[in-house]
Order: C-alpha cells, then sequence, then structure tokens
C-alpha cells in the first residue's frame, strides 16, 4: 500500500493564462532543484566510497558539483521568491499603513522584476562571450558556457515570479509577498 503525499501539487492563485505560466514555473522550479540536490548528493557520496573503498576520487565529482551548486543556486532564487522568502528589508515599509504599502510593495516587486530580467539579460551576453572564447571543462570536457546556462533561466524565472506578484498585487484587495503568500508573519515566524 503506497502512501500518498500529505503536501498538495502547487496550485496557482492566479487566474487564466497568468495561472499556468505559474504553474509552469513552479514545475521547472521543482524539478531543476530535486534533480540537483538529488545529483550532488549521489555524486558527493560516490566520490567519498570511491576515496576511502578504492582510494580514487571521481575525476569529474568537483567540477560536476560546482555546476549542480549553479543550478540550485539559480532555481533557488525563483523558488525563494514564489514562497515569500526573500531578504526583505522592511523598517520603513512596515511602518507605512496598508494603502501606501500596498503601492511600496507593488513598485518593489515591479522594479525587481525589471532588475533581474536585466540580469537575465546581461548574463545571456556573458554566456555569448565565454561560448566564443571555447573553454571546455578540464574533468568533464564540456563547454564552460553549458555550465552558466542556468544563471539567465533562474533570473528569468524570478522576474517572471516577481512580475506575477506585482499583477497579484493590483489585482487584489490584500498584501503578497509572492502569488501565493500574504503579507504578515507566521506564528512560528519571529521578527528580528
Amino acid at each position: 500500500m503506497s502512501e500518498q503525499s500529505t503536501k498538495p501539487e502547487y496550485q496557482s492563485a492566479l487566474p487564466g493564462v497568468l495561472g499556468v505560466i505559474d504553474s509552469v514555473i513552479a514545475r521547472i522550479e521543482a524539478v531543476m532543484l530535486a534533480v540537483g540536490v538529488l545529483l550532488m548528493a549521489a555524486n558527493t557520496i560516490a566520490n567519498v566510497v570511491g576515496r576511502f573503498a578504492f582510494g580514487e576520487s571521481l575525476f569529474f565529482a568537483e567540477e560536476l558539483n560546482r555546476l549542480l551548486i549553479i543550478l540550485i543556486t539559480f532555481a533557488g532564487i525563483s523558488y525563494a521568491a514564489r514562497q515569500g522568502r526573500h531578504i526583505r528589508m522592511s523598517a520603513i515599509y512596515d511602518t507605512l499603513p496598508p494603502r501606501p504599502r500596498k503601492a511600496l510593495m507593488i513598485v518593489i516587486s515591479i522594479v525587481t522584476a525589471l532588475l533581474m530580467f536585466a540580469l537575465c539579460y546581461y548574463a545571456v551576453g556573458y554566456i555569448e562571450t565565454q561560448a566564443s572564447r571555447g573553454r571546455v571543462l578540464p574533468a568533464l570536457s564540456i563547454p564552460v558556457w553549458i555550465t552558466l546556462v542556468w544563471a539567465p533561466v533562474g533570473f528569468f524565472m524570478t522576474g517572471a515570479q516577481y512580475a506575477l506578484t506585482a499583477v497579484k498585487n493590483i489585482v487584489e484587495k490584500d498584501i503578497y509577498l509572492s502569488t501565493n503568500v500574504l503579507e504578515g508573519y507566521d506564528d512560528d515566524e519571529m521578527e528580528v
């Protein structure tokens, strides 16, 4: 008898095509994070076993883990934005009444989305530069630029998440930190 997961699949709180975009990004994040973490764990375990049981490390372990760290980092920034778990400097924001606070949240979301899209653009340019140099990783023998593709993907997904958060705040009465996270502190969270 198999146990069903107690956590339901992600359901976007946005209507129509925006909800579809939000759900697709959530699935991509989930796959990137799960695959990245599992591969990193398997690679590290195999390297440790190889080193201690056979006296030989995997020659590609360090490069593969570096690639996976890049993947996890850039998928993680989008995931953190989706969960409303990004770092916030909220001293001024928290002192505002609800209406200006909502307006500020919309401005913050839009500016952050634009910044993420700009970083995506510059990351693509950086990857093009790396691709033109033709460098390859010594152990894996793959082009260096391939290891960097996760940066613009992560920046784009994060920008989309912030843009969707701005839309959510424009169309809803409440204030949202992300498309599914209302502003406020949970009972188990402490203000620092």
